[in-house]
């Protein structure tokens, strides 16, 4: 029986040969591995990509009181600390409103007083006419909505008088800003001034959050919000929850069905090389037949060779792939999509399996009879 010195020397003779052929099945299995590690890699980072891109399309988390028959519920502002208390890493924003309605000249419209810099983080797709508030003149100054300026006659740098109950106030308009919502029809001031003008220190209407992770994750942190907030509700924007989901669980579908059938393709490749190495290698095996190799001893040399290219093709494929995933981030996402380590061992592990599976061909060289090949048929 052939030492274990004397199977991997005929193992390297086998892959010194037939470089064609197994050139062809190495091509095969390395562009198959490259871009299984290149979606595999995506898959990985294209959940926190894509909640991150969600996260700029606004609030998917409420915070209100419940409601009422009468006038319209307000909130303790000490919401707010209680919010940031938790310290949760992913909350990206938490944006307070108190709505007021107030009348400027003789025309109403609606004030919201808010925290521009966290409206600003919520918010960052609004297109701005002008300038943002800025935090220091946050007291002076206000965005009006496209359509209340429409209303109202009002441009970037028009001065803007609000009365309500009885409490009046002039602010300086510092941008117009376009949201496509409700919005569009409100005046935005700072919280304080909203509060001093309706006479109501302390309250809020409601607060909405900005929360990044899946579905899973944004209904966890929403337990724990409601948690900190005895008599509010606490509920999920359903649309937004639901589509991120949705999408989320598309694309890794998308992914799954793509990768098998990269798989799928290479197995084929290696087939159509192994299908005309088997013929080529007739006469070795024949040989080595006739000279008492067992069948199974025959088969291991040719599957380890098969394993060794399915090894090298997965190494050479992940880093391949991690071009690729690098490229296709930049190209989706606007960012780079970081390579992981994780990855090489289960790239290396397909590819080895799909080279094993193509390399069904060389189970014919079992029926491979001696005789016949030393009489040269």
């Amino acid at each position: 029986m052939p030492t274990r010195s004397m199977f991997l020397r005929i193992l390297w003779k086998l892959l010194g040969a037939s470089r064609g052929r197994l050139a062809v099945a190495l091509i095969a299995l390395a562009s198959g591995a490259a871009v299984c590690s290149a979606l595999l890699n995506v898959n990985l980072d294209a959940e926190k990509k894509l909640t991150q891109e969600f996260r700029t399309f606004g609030a998917n988390v409420v915070i209100a009181p419940p409601p009422t028959g009468g006038d319209a519920a307000l909130a303790d502002a000490s919401v707010l600390d209680r919010i940031a208390a938790l310290h949760n890493s992913r909350i990206i924003a938490a944006t307070p409103f108190l709505y007021v309605a107030a009348n400027s000249g003789q025309q109403p419209v609606i004030m919201a007083g808010t925290s521009f810099d966290q409206l600003a983080k919520m918010n960052s797709w609004w297109k701005v006419q002008g300038n943002w508030v800025s935090s220091g003149d946050n007291r002076e100054q206000c965005l009006a909505g496209v359509a209340a300026a429409r209303q109202l006659g009002l441009a970037p740098g028009s001065r803007v008088e609000l009365r309500s109950g009885g409490h009046t106030i002039s602010m300086t308009v510092a941008g117009i800003v376009t949201t496509g919502g409700a919005e569009d029809s409100q005046i935005f001031t700072s919280l304080d001034v909203a509060q001093g003008l309706a006479g109501l220190p302390g309250k809020l209407s409601l607060v909405q959050l900005s929360i990044s992770g899946t579905p899973a994750e944004i209904e966890e942190v929403t337990r724990g919000l409601a948690g900190a907030s005895p008599g509010l509700e606490v509920h999920p924007v359903r649309q937004i929850a639901a589509a991120e989901g949705s999408i989320l669980g598309r694309i890794s579908e998308l992914i799954f069905w793509t990768i098998a059938l990269i798989l799928v393709l290479s197995m084929l490749g290696v087939l159509a090389s192994m299908a005309a190495l088997a013929m080529e290698r007739s006469r070795d095996v024949g040989l080595m037949k006739a000279l008492g190799g067992p069948v199974s001893r025959i088969m291991r040399l040719f599957l380890a060779e098969a394993g060794a290219l399915g090894v090298l093709g997965g190494t050479i494929g992940f880093f391949a792939g991690a071009v690729l995933a690098r490229w296709i981030g930049g190209r989706v996402f606007g960012v780079e999509v970081s390579p992981r380590l994780v990855i090489l061992p289960v790239t290396v592990a397909l590819t080895v399996l799909v080279a094993l599976a193509g390399a069904f061909p060389l189970r014919l060289l079992g029926r491979v009879r001696p005789a016949e090949i030393l009489r040269g048929e």
